[in-house]
C-alpha cells in the first residue's frame, strides 16, 4: 500500500548508484565495474598493466564525468573565490588555472580543486569553470553557495548535464588533434581553452591526474559519446579508476578523502607551493597556515618506497626502531617501477 512503511529489507537496500553519459559505451568494451563515490564506474577493461602503460608509453582515454563541474560568471568572480583559497588567483590570466583547495576555518582541505579562469566579458562580468572531486560535490557546492555573495557571483551547476573525458599520455595531442579545429601543441600546461571537438562547442584544459600530458575535454553528453568511440576506433586504450589509482601514485598525487581531508592542511600535505602568503588578501583558514609556517608543521605526506612487492595499505602504521611514527595514506604496486609504492604522513 501506499501509504505502509517501508519494509526492513527495503529500508535496508543499498542506494542505487548514478551512472555517466558514458556508462552503456563503457560496458560494451566489457569493463569491469565498481562503486565509487556513489557512481557506478569502470575499474579496469584490458587490465590494470596494460592500461597503465598504455598512458605512460602511448595514450589512454578515461570517463571521469562523476567528477563535479560548476560554472561561474559574475562581476567580482575572482574577489569572491579569492576568500576561500589560499591561491592567490589575481594571478591568472584569461586561459590560465590553478590548481587549489578549498579550506575550513582550522586550514583544514575540504576539497581539492582546479579552477579555470576564462576571463572578462564586455559587460565587466568575469567566468570561470571549477572541477570537483565526485565524492564532494555537493558538500563543495553548499560551501561554495554559503560564501559567495549571490548578488554578485552566480553557480551553474554542470556536473550531471556534462561528460568529462580525461585523454591522457604522451601521445595525446596526436591522437586528439584530428577531431580538434584548434591548435593543440601551443596550450601550455594547465592552460584551458574553448574549443570545437567533432564540430561541436567543448571545454578542453591541459590538465590531468596521471603525471603524463594530455587534456580533459567537457562536452555534451552526445558529442562525449562519438568522441569516446572515435577515439577508441583511432586506437585510443581504454582506461579505469584501477590505473587511474596507480598512475597518480607514481606521481605522488593525492586522492581526497584517503591522502588528504578537513583535518589535514595544504602545509602538511605538501601543497604549500599553492599557499601564496606573499598575498595581501584574506581567506579561510590563513591565520592557521600562517602559524604554521612560522612554528612548522607536526607531520608532513611523503612518498615511501617499499624494498620488495609487498603493498602497504591505507591505516598501516610506519615504524622507525620498531616504534610507530606515522601512517600510511594510500600503497599500490607501481607497473612503471615494479615494487610498492606509498604515501604515509610522518614527522
Amino acid at each position: 500500500m501506499a501509504n505502509s512503511p517501508a519494509s526492513p529489507e527495503s529500508q535496508s537496500e543499498t542506494p542505487k548508484l548514478a551512472r555517466t553519459p558514458l556508462f552503456d559505451q563503457v560496458v560494451a568494451q566489457n569493463a569491469r565495474l565498481t562503486a565509487f563515490a556513489g557512481w557506478e564506474m569502470p575499474v579496469q577493461f584490458s587490465g590494470l598493466k596494460k592500461e597503465h602503460a598504455a598512458v605512460r608509453t602511448a595514450v589512454g582515454i578515461f570517463d571521469i564525468s562523476h567528477m563535479g563541474k560548476f560554472a561561474f560568471h559574475g562581476k567580482q568572480l575572482r574577489e569572491q573565490l579569492q576568500s576561500l583559497v589560499p591561491s592567490d588567483l589575481t594571478r591568472l590570466q584569461p586561459g590560465q588555472a590553478q590548481y587549489t583547495v578549498l579550506l575550513n576555518p582550522n586550514g583544514g582541505i575540504i576539497d581539492d580543486i582546479i579552477f579555470y579562469y576564462q576571463g572578462e566579458e564586455e559587460s565587466g562580468e568575469q567566468r570561470g569553470m571549477m572541477i570537483v572531486n565526485g565524492a564532494t560535490c555537493t558538500k563543495d557546492k553548499d560551501w561554495l553557495l554559503a560564501h559567495l555573495d549571490a548578488d554578485l557571483v552566480t553557480l551553474q551547476d554542470l556536473s550531471t548535464s556534462k561528460v568529462l573525458i580525461a585523454v591522457q599520455g604522451p601521445l595525446a595531442i596526436s591522437h586528439l588533434q584530428p577531431f580538434v579545429k584548434e591548435a593543440l601543441a601551443p596550450v601550455k600546461a594547465f592552460g584551458h581553452l574553448e574549443a570545437t571537438v567533432l564540430g561541436k562547442p567543448a571545454f578542453m584544459a591541459r590538465t590531468g591526474y596521471t603525471g603524463e600530458d594530455g587534456f580533459e575535454l567537457m562536452l555534451d553528453p552526445d558529442v562525449g559519446i562519438e568522441l569516446w568511440l572515435t577515439l577508441l576506433e583511432s586506437g585510443v586504450t581504454p582506461c579505469g579508476l584501477g590505473a587511474r589509482d596507480t598512475l597518480r601514485l607514481e606521481a605522488a598525487m593525492a586522492l581526497y578523502g584517503q591522502d588528504i581531508d578537513d583535518t589535514t592542511t595544504p602545509l602538511e600535505a605538501g601543497l604549500g607551493w599553492l599557499v601564496h602568503l606573499d598575498s595581501k588578501g584574506h581567506f579561510i583558514g590563513r591565520s592557521v597556515l600562517e602559524q604554521q609556517k612560522a612554528t612548522g608543521i607536526q607531520r608532513k605526506l611523503v612518498g615511501i618506497q617499499m624494498q620488495g612487492r609487498q603493498i602497504a595499505r591505507h591505516g598501516y602504521p610506519v615504524l622507525a626502531d620498531g616504534e610507530v611514527v606515522g601512517v600510511v595514506t594510500s600503497g599500490t604496486l607501481a607497473p612503471t617501477l615494479g615494487n610498492a609504492i606509498a604515501l604515509a604522513y610522518v614527522p
